[in-house]
């Protein structure tokens, strides 16, 4: 595979078997975004190849070209500090959390909010015109402690974004809130 930035490197991981069924939750629910080739994929798969020992393979649909936006500049994704994890780490496919930040008052750590509550509450805080767009990145998948595996998140600032239609960028936005509510509706 070309594009270095959909193969994962799992080969630091305590608990690899559990960090694969938590990210084969998110398979088609968070848009996957590759730097190198300024490539956001909508449709794709994540495969564990025996051959590719303690790797993680994501795999666009070579059928849905209509699912891939091209030309998003790395500049307009950006690491935003939130990470999902399984509500209850024993079940890492189950019911998911978001761990919003506290204020530094508070001792900086976050504090971990149903998935949907937590989206409701970021977007509140967020311009109408301006919801809050989560991507994933290589290294976004990753432990939180020994037990539990996380997916750190990025977001698209489409209005940094330029060199694409309003149509494609609406489109974009339109296709990344999609999954994002299947994901809350499915796992909150």
């Amino acid at each position: 595979m070309d594009n270095k930035d959909l193969v994962w490197d799992l080969d630091a991981f305590q608990k690899r078997k559990r960090a694969q069924d938590f990210v084969l939750g998110f398979e088609n629910q968070l848009c996957v975004y590759s730097g190198s080739v300024e490539q956001l994929y909508t449709n794709y798969n994540i495969f564990f190849p025996k051959e590719e020992n303690r790797k993680l393979v994501i795999l666009p649909n070579p059928y849905a070209h209509h699912d891939t936006f091209q030309g998003i500049g790395e500049e307009v994704v950006k690491p935003t500090g939130l990470f999902i994890v399984p509500s209850d780490p024993t079940e890492a496919t189950k019911r998911l959390s978001i761990i919003l930040p506290l204020k530094a008052a508070h001792g900086g750590a976050g504090r971990p909010v149903p998935l949907e509550i937590g989206l409701k509450l970021i977007n509140q805080k967020r311009p109408p015109n301006r919801p809050f767009l989560p991507v994933l990145v290589k290294g976004d998948l990753r432990e939180l402690d020994s037990d539990t595996p996380c997916l750190h998140l990025h977001m698209l600032n489409l209005a940094a974004l330029r060199g694409l239609s309003m149509l494609e960028l609406k489109d974009i936005e339109r296709v990344v809130l999609e999954r994002l509510h299947s994901l809350a509706a499915r796992r909150s």
